[in-house]
């Protein structure tokens, strides 16, 4: 009996995730459209939309009028989110700024704070008290919509200890190992949780171009460092569920350029701003790298190396060999028909197209399948923000709504 009831409150639980996740991806839809979607009958899209309006999860939307006068009777009812039982605050947080989101249950921006990041930054203050801090600020501007607060979730750059809790190393100073992410959930009691930016850009892909939701996508970032997600066939890759790449760490050349990691020879310390910078100053390699290179001076890179300047295209040629180098040896166990580049780098892409594309041809993956379709996607912001939203929303809708009695 006990194994009955069991079974039938993972189907129920079960059905419930598909007809949020459903919505979740497609936004307001009629339950005729929902039980195409999901496959689930006509009899439990009805009882199932019954319990998340009585819930208040979903709600009943005003019928669109028909734009076909010669349509027949009343146009389908849409349910979609209620925007009002909850909210998620998302931090995106890299070695130049950090950004903090309060998004509604629909997926609505509320407000966002925006602060800068530098090198001392964590030391002055630490990460828990940093993060609390503009998190008590966005509620006191919203204390209606952050009085449902059920996630925080952070975008982080590093690599992140096994169990997803805390990072191991990162680039951003004075952020790895410190339990910032356990702090700050005693202090909101909520939970908290930490997802690599490379992750993240490959799922915002797929929620930003939906003929890419079920490609195989590498999507690189390029700027303050150069970090990678993968999709295969629309699933996420990398190493457990919060695990990702290290392609900026990718060995490009054995001893050679001095990375921000420490290694020698990293495809970062060729492509990111810091390593284009140092090559077109002529600094030596060993040097170490800048800190923090402000936006207006990369861009100043590009302009130069755009009117012609030597040694700034020299050192835009150099960041796309290191690309597409680490592409080339990435083909050999990944092949993607798509190659996303996002960040500051995909303002750049004109200046390192070529360079990335004859690295590709040298592959023996691309010479028999062809190359894959590399573009260039110039908000680096909004793949990594749609990921960590999409993310989160559907951890809400998994965990907390479809198990709901």
């Amino acid at each position: 009996m006990a194994r009955n009831v069991s079974d039938s409150d993972s189907v129920r639980r079960q059905n419930r995730g598909l007809v949020l996740g459903a919505l979740r991806i497609q936004g307001a839809m009629s339950r005729t459209a929902l039980a195409a979607s999901t496959g689930l009958s006509h009899a439990s899209i009805t009882a199932i939309t019954h319990d998340l309006v009585e819930q208040q999860v979903i709600a009943e939307l005003e019928p669109e009028e028909k734009s076909d006068s010669r349509g027949r009777g009343r146009p389908a009812t849409l349910v979609g989110f209620n925007r009002h039982i909850g909210a998620a605050a998302l931090f995106e947080v890299d070695v130049n700024r950090a950004r903090l989101s309060l998004v509604d249950y629909g997926g609505v921006l509320v407000d966002r704070i925006e602060s800068p990041v530098t090198p001392n930054t964590f030391a002055n203050s630490p990460p828990a008290v940093f993060f609390a801090e503009r998190l008590r600020q966005l509620q006191a501007r919203n204390p209606v919509e952050a009085a449902g607060l059920r996630r925080v979730a952070i975008s982080v750059q590093g690599i992140l200890d096994r169990d997803g809790d805390g990072l191991k190393w990162s680039p951003i100073a004075h952020l790895a190992n410190r339990p910032f992410a356990h702090e700050l959930a005693a202090a909101f009691a909520v939970p908290v949780a930490l997802h690599k930016r490379g992750r993240l850009l490959a799922e915002g892909a797929r929620w930003l171009d939906p003929a890419l939701h079920d490609a195989s996508v590498a999507t690189v970032f390029v700027g303050s460092t150069v970090a990678m997600g993968m999709t295969f066939r629309g699933q996420i890759m990398g190493r457990g569920d919060e695990g990702a790449t290290e392609f900026g760490h990718m060995n490009h050349l054995p001893n050679g350029a001095l990375c921000r990691c420490g290694m020698r020879g990293c495809i970062e310390a060729y492509a990111s701003d810091y390593g284009v910078l140092r090559t077109a100053y002529s600094v030596p390699e060993t040097a170490a790298p800048a800190p923090a290179v402000p936006s207006q001076e990369y861009d100043g890179l590009i302009a130069r190396a755009e009117s012609g300047d030597r040694a700034a295209t020299h050192a835009f040629n150099i960041a796309g060999r290191a690309v597409g180098f680490g592409l080339s040896r990435m083909m050999a166990v990944f092949d993607p028909s798509h190659v996303l580049i996002v960040g500051p780098g995909a303002r750049a892409f004109g200046l390192m197209q070529a360079e990335i594309n004859a690295a590709l041809a040298s592959a023996l993956v691309c010479r028999v399948n062809g190359p894959p379709q590399v573009v260039a996607h110039r908000d680096e912001k909004e793949p990594v923000f749609k990921g960590l939203l999409m993310k989160t929303l559907n951890e809400i809708d998994q965990s907390d709504i479809a198990a709901l009695a």
